[in-house]
């Protein structure tokens, strides 16, 4: 009987020390992107300054992206994820690839860094504006992704459409490579700057990135939110010697709403509070003042409660 009992108190102690271990921490899944993008190990580093600044234990995983990571934070198999603003905005509307499947139970943490509209061509393709694209062969990427919607409706901003253009379906290196070999004239690209495909073909070739003019900007964000303004500046790129104006969406973070006000509270200080000790490159572009850029859906509570009392919302 004496053994039977210390061996019940050295399994309970087991257990304890275990539990201690543990501290009670909230497991929680944060998706990030492919291995060889950037959301991947920038989601790395997010997920462990929230571990080591609040009571969750934030686990990054490898996935598909925006839009499947916001059909898996609706069907409840993630708490967090990394998406696009403008991705995000058509599941909430339910438009484009979430056409007739809109997303009601995610809301927006915030915004991280912009991922720049690129329109880029050769310098002697005598193109200097999103007007001259009419009639030309121009990259699109592929139909319903963001690249092509982003494509659509600055086309839709300037008096054209699919139809007054050749549209290509191309990836980004397919895009620069058609530029470069003469096959395309011009192609939308929506990354972060600088964007290794274009940096390739700024390296054979003089290349000009169109600008959008400030007016257009305006109207353009003033029919979809998720836009924000956005400057590429010169010597972006090797050819690029002055700054280029246009617009971006955003990688931001979003959540789904079964997280609790305080849970998503502590992330959102844990992420803006400690965005300094981010050494990924993009890093340096995710700071309070940006972090409501671009935003079209509802913040969750948590996160309003973190940026009224930062002085960002009324």
């Amino acid at each position: 009987m004496k053994k039977k009992y210390i061996l019940s108190i050295a399994i309970l102690l087991v257990l304890s020390l275990a539990l201690a271990a543990c501290g009670g921490s909230k497991q929680l899944t944060m998706l990030t992107g492919g291995t060889g993008g950037t959301y991947y190990p920038l989601g790395g580093q997010l997920a462990t300054i929230i571990s080591d600044n609040t009571d969750m234990e934030v686990t990054a995983s490898a996935s598909n992206a925006s839009a499947d990571n916001v059909a898996d934070l609706a069907s409840g198999d993630a708490d967090i994820a990394f998406t696009q603003t403008d991705v995000m905005a058509n599941a909430v509307e339910g438009v484009n690839s979430f056409k007739d499947k809109p997303v009601d139970n995610v809301l927006a943490l915030g915004s991280l860094y912009p991922e720049t509209i690129q329109i880029v061509t050769s310098a002697n393709s005598g193109i200097t504006s999103v007007e001259d694209l009419a009639g030309k062969k121009v990259s699109v990427g592929a139909p319903g992704s963001g690249t092509y919607v982003n494509a659509e409706q600055i086309l839709a901003l300037h008096g054209l459409s699919m139809d007054d253009i050749e549209p290509q379906n191309l990836s980004f290196d397919e895009s620069t490579g058609g530029i470069q070999d003469g096959n395309i004239d011009a192609a939308f690209i929506t990354a972060g700057t600088p964007t290794g495909s274009v940096e390739g073909l700024g390296a054979t070739n003089d290349i000009v990135i169109l600008s959008i003019a400030p007016e257009k900007i305006d109207e353009l964000i003033a029919e979809y939110p998720y836009y924000a303004k956005d400057v590429i500046p010169a010597g972006t790129y090797s050819s690029i010697d002055e700054e280029v104006t246009t617009v971006a969406v955003l990688a931001m973070l979003a959540v789904t709403d079964s997280l609790s006000d305080d849970e998503v509270y502590e992330m959102t200080k844990a992420i803006y509070d400690n965005a300094g000790d981010i050494t990924h490159d993009k890093g340096k572009l995710i700071t309070l003042e940006s972090a409501l850029d671009g935003i079209g859906i509802d913040l969750h509570p948590g996160a309003e409660k973190y940026f009224k009392e930062k002085g960002l919302i009324d």
